[in-house]
């Protein structure tokens, strides 16, 4: 099984590109054999467009919620949500989701996704800190126009299957302790065990998800040493991308919110 682990950017450049992890599993075990970045959106997508097979999971949310797409009058089928929303500019998206916050009382701005609970994720529609918004603004649209098939949300090729990632869901199983940053200045010895204890809980298969993962030395040493962690993002999408796909319907609710999505690997009541 070929496995696709991405961890994505809204505004890729050299500095900050999408990174691609490119594996195989068999059984519970992954294998990592490169990680690929590209720097600009011609590059990723032309990575996005070649044939398949593989299974991915991507580091970005693929719906928004259901609260806030019925307030707005929003399409309710994904592919018309994603292509209106690909009409619409970054900054007038960021005014529109801005509005309907600031109309909301304190503690209870954003609008939550079902799978933001279990999965730990941050509000599809928050522009800062991260700001996803932007990640679903740009990472959908690709998604679309690519033609693969977003499992659940849009049948498209059946030989390129797209879930959502979480990376952190994956980290946080195996420690609480914040691991990444990209500030230099806080990319701290603390972080960098924080990074060594993930990856060998990866390795032992003592974790949740229960893959078991196998690195080239040289690329281990490129995950630990990395303070941003985003080739280690890229892997723990993949550990997702193979936990999913042994599973009957990709672990996923049998009905998922065609607006909201799922992330891969959170809990619900049929997991």
């Amino acid at each position: 099984m070929n496995i696709i682990g991405v961890d994505f950017t809204s505004a890729p450049r050299r500095a900050k590109p999408i990174a691609v992890a490119h594996g195989s599993s068999a059984g519970d075990v992954l294998r990592i054999d490169k990680i690929v970045a590209h720097a600009d959106w011609d590059s990723y997508e032309a990575w996005l467009a070649q044939p398949g097979p593989w299974i991915g999971a991507f580091d970005f949310p693929f719906g928004l919620s259901r609260e806030l797409v019925e307030h707005l009058g929003w399409p309710l089928s994904w592919a018309e949500l994603v292509t209106h929303c690909a009409a619409i500019s970054r900054a007038e998206l960021r005014t529109v989701f801005k509005a309907f916050c600031d109309a909301r009382p304190v503690g209870n701005k954003f609008a939550h996704r079902v799978t933001d609970g279990p999965a730990g994720s941050s509000p599809s529609m928050k522009w800062v800190n991260p700001p996803v918004a932007y990640m679903f603004h740009e990472g959908t649209r690709r998604l679309l126009r690519a033609g693969v098939t977003v499992f659940g949300l849009h049948e498209g090729d059946p030989q390129r299957i797209a879930l959502e990632g979480y990376p952190g869901l994956v980290a946080r199983a195996v420690t609480r302790a914040s691991y990444k940053s990209d500030e230099r200045a806080r990319q701290t010895p603390e972080r960098r065990a924080a990074r060594e204890a993930i990856i060998k809980a990866l390795e032992e298969g003592a974790h949740p998800l229960g893959v078991i993962l196998q690195l080239k030395k040289s690329l281990r040493r490129t995950l630990l040493d990395d303070g941003t962690a985003d080739w280690l993002d890229a892997v723990l999408c993949a550990v997702a991308a193979t936990w999913a796909a042994r599973r009957p319907h990709y672990g996923l609710p049998l009905e998922i919110d065609p607006v909201e999505g799922w992330t891969a690997g959170a809990a619900h009541e049929g997991l």
